[in-house]
């Protein structure tokens, strides 16, 4: 499976595995169903969603990739964890490494408290 026949949501999720090379692992952290409009800094508005096709359309290129990148995948109803791996393997003290990029509707509703109180608190 290439780039090019992958979904917007999951080019969306896959970049973010990409963003940022640290010495180990990358994970990125979704739920299915997830919506959100980022502001670029050019002034344009870009939407990201994440659905079932598109996590169906991760699960696939994650299997079938071309690239020498390996990954893995683990869904716990919606929520959903997407994981560059640096040397091909899992390692065994996962749960260790912080997620990088999360689009949760938690995740999300914690952003907007925390501008608020900082808001508030000026």
């Amino acid at each position: 499976m290439e780039w090019t026949d992958l979904t917007e949501g999951a080019k969306a999720v896959l970049e973010q595995t990409r963003n940022l090379k640290n010495d180990h692992i990358q994970i990125v952290e979704f739920e299915i169903g997830f919506e959100q409009t980022f502001d670029s800094n050019d002034g344009d508005s870009y939407v990201v969603s994440i659905q079932e096709e598109d996590y169906q359309n991760l699960k696939r290129y994650t299997q079938e990739n071309t690239y020498e990148e390996r990954y893995h995948m683990a869904r716990n109803k919606d929520i959903v964890k997407i994981i560059l791996l640096e040397d091909g393997k899992i390692p065994d003290n996962l749960s260790e490494f912080p997620v990088f990029r999360q689009y949760k509707k938690e995740a999300l509703l914690k952003a907007e408290a925390d501008s608020t109180l900082q808001d508030t608190e000026e």
